[in-house]
């Protein structure tokens, strides 16, 4: 049986797998489906229509599946969806969806969540992230796989910040970062490829240039955003397809014909 503290208060209509674990005083309310493996802090408060998949931490005084913090919203009916094998640490909160958007929030697997960390309603959050202390992301912003929120981290809302990228402690984002780069500052300003970073995850030397190659196309020759996207279309059009960095700037042009705030610069 799932391993429940006697001061906790678990809904009769929850589901919890037989081996999550429920510290003190926390609350878990009917409609939320809890994998197995996952344990849950006292104190934490988890409520409304919130799946939770397999060997989550959820840290003390966590609020996981309320209500989005939205004058519009009228208790529409609405879902967080969380993978397996996140972090969330303490404070943390994450917000339901709106039915002005999809209606859910979604949170990928093996991303670390640290204290204060606010995910606002509608958001999308990829896989392996990292968000530092007291990062907040307003509604429904979308961030990709492996990115890295410095802490203090402020999203304004509707931006999207690609896969790879990174930005800087203190950071304000009020246009999309795209994929691979680093951006810090108030507001946000892009600062080179994370290369590093691409470097721990496996990419090659060769591939890494060819970022750096794209990065100055987007950020160094005075080109209008449609310019270069349409300069890195015919490259990699007329280019080897099997050349190194091509899956890259595949996903970087993908990025860029989707941006909707313009990017930072």
């Amino acid at each position: 049986m799932a391993r429940i503290h006697p001061t906790a208060l678990v809904d009769p209509k929850a589901e919890l797998a037989d081996d999550v674990e429920v510290g003190p005083y926390a609350v878990i309310g009917p409609g939320v489906r809890v994998g197995a493996g996952t344990t849950v802090g006292a104190h934490a408060v988890i409520e409304g229509d919130t799946l939770i998949g397999r060997d989550n931490r959820i840290f003390q005084f966590a609020s996981i599946g309320a209500a989005p913090q939205d004058k519009k919203y009228r208790g529409e009916p609405t879902r967080l969806e969380i993978g397996d094998g996140n972090t969330f640490r303490e404070f943390v909160t994450l917000n339901r969806g709106t039915v002005q958007d999809r209606g859910v929030t979604v949170i990928g697997s093996d991303n670390w969540l640290m204290a204060y960390v606010h995910v606002a309603h509608d958001c999308v959050i990829g896989s392996h992230t990292i968000f530092a202390n007291t990062t907040n992301l307003g509604g429904h912003v979308h961030v990709g796989d492996w990115a890295i929120l410095g802490g203090n981290s402020q999203v304004h809302q509707f931006c999207k910040i690609g896969a790879h990228a990174m930005t800087g402690a203190g950071t304000v984002v009020l246009h999309d970062i795209p994929p691979f780069v680093m951006a810090t500052g108030n507001t946000a300003a892009a600062h080179g490829i994370n290369s590093e970073g691409l470097r721990r995850r496996g990419f090659t030397a060769e591939a890494i240039n060819v970022l750096r190659r794209a990065y100055r196309t987007i950020y160094k020759t005075g080109l209008t955003l449609d310019e270069a996207r349409a300069q890195l279309a015919g490259e990699l059009a007329a280019g080897d397809p099997d050349a190194p960095g091509r899956d890259a700037i595949e996903l970087l042009l993908g990025f860029l014909r989707d941006v909707t705030r313009g990017i930072v610069r």
